[in-house]
């Protein structure tokens, strides 16, 4: 039933435009005859629009559908507002893709900037060789050369100095001998390989600032710390 509905209303749309075309070949080829003055432009505007606001019952509408002057106006605002809103279509269209287009630039923008980012704060791997060192406790610095390190996030393995023991280790960075003033710290696993005793703990001194600072490292099980200078630069 629905269907049969839907075709008999297409059926009717069809015929009523044609009865449209029909009527206005007839009002444009003056075989029909209005009575009245024509109306003004704003009330053809509003009827080329079919505007709510202008009743079935105005006179006007019987003499504007029948005068070929009316009529030939009424079609070309019509097909003025259809350009126009075509125009309109396209002009939105185009600002949408613009947009579309921005943002897809942002967005690269936004992606490739991370991704420096990112790579910049990847950690840097360097090596520290305390094989040699002497073990001196506390305040007493071991006799190494200054260690450097780079101002950034930093994979850093050490190897510890001869007769250390494996197990868990406290690695930091401090800017005195005494332990105060923590830069950055972690707990790692030191193992045994090779006949060394290494460990690789990740140290983040990106905010330290270049200049002197000092290394240490405690054992778990042994609660003073081995100091050895440092540089950060």
């Amino acid at each position: 039933m629905k269907l049969l509905a839907r075709r008999s209303a297409r059926a009717e749309d069809r015929f009523e435009k044609w009865i449209r075309q029909r009527h206005q070949e007839r009002v444009l080829s003056g075989e029909t005859q209005s009575t009245g003055a024509c109306p003004n432009e704003a009330f053809l505007r509003g009827l080329a629009r079919r505007s709510k606001k202008i009743p079935l019952s105005d006179p006007r509408i019987d003499h504007a559908a029948n005068c070929p002057v009316c009529m030939t106006r009424i079609l070309a605002i019509r097909s003025e507002y259809r350009s126009r809103q075509r125009t309109l279509t396209y002009a939105l269209g185009t600002i949408g893709c613009l947009f579309v287009v921005a943002g897809l630039f942002v967005w690269s923008h936004y992606r490739e900037h991370r991704r420096q980012t990112l790579a910049a704060a990847a950690p840097v791997s360097e090596t520290v060789d305390l094989l040699n060192a002497d073990t001196t406790r506390g305040q007493q610095l071991s006799r190494l050369q200054s260690v450097v390190l780079p101002a950034t996030a930093v994979h850093l393995t050490i190897i510890l100095p001869r007769f250390s023991l494996p197990g868990q280790y406290l690695v930091a960075v401090t800017r005195d001998q005494s332990g105060n003033g923590v830069i950055a710290e972690g707990l790692a696993p030191a193992a045994t390989i090779k006949g060394q005793v290494r460990l690789s703990v990740s140290l983040d001194l990106r905010k330290a600032k270049p200049g002197a600072y000092f290394l240490s490292t405690t054992h778990e099980q042994d609660q003073a710390a081995y100091y050895y200078p440092l540089q950060i630069k």
